[in-house]
């Protein structure tokens, strides 16, 4: 998981590695903090916000292990039922590549990002938080496992 942003709060950090050290050995979760770009104020946005896009998608893209999966997530995405995204990580674990899940910042993520990405997935048509996305995203892709382990875990 690749996530723009500051450091979050404790209850983030605690959410998200509760979820991360639950994953089976095979499908270890791990988090790469991306520093967002510097946001100004002035007036104008539109474009200062492209520039921002840019320079946080180079970040990320740098920070990206070789031959990955890519993995956007944004609001406009397509969406899963728990288990269409339990069949989803098994088509993706059989490419035996990591796969690399996306968050954006404060202005989501740039269009290269997700134009470029294997999948782009919404969690949900809301606005989330990108700090909370991190917990909620690690918790879907337990959830998701246990499906694939049989775990009693979900009980949809």
């Amino acid at each position: 998981m690749l996530a723009v942003g500051h450091r979050p709060a404790a209850w983030v950090d605690a959410g998200f590695h509760e979820y991360a050290r639950r994953m089976p050995r095979e499908a270890p979760l791990e988090l790469l903090a991306i520093r967002p770009e510097t946001r100004g104020h002035e007036a104008g946005r539109t474009a200062n916000t492209a520039k921002i896009l840019e320079a946080e998608a180079k970040r990320i893209t740098s920070a990206l292990p070789r031959s990955c999966y890519t993995v956007a997530l944004d609001q406009r995405g397509d969406s899963f039922t728990t288990e269409g995204l339990a069949r989803r990580l098994a088509q993706w674990q059989s490419q035996g590549s990591d796969v690399a899940f996306l968050i954006g910042g404060a202005d989501g993520l740039a269009e290269v990002l997700k134009r470029n990405a294997g999948f782009c997935w919404s969690l949900s048509e809301l606005t989330l938080p990108h700090a909370l996305v991190r917990i909620i995203l690690a918790e879907q892709l337990y959830r998701a496992m246990s499906v694939l382990k049989g775990h009693p875990y979900h009980r949809g």
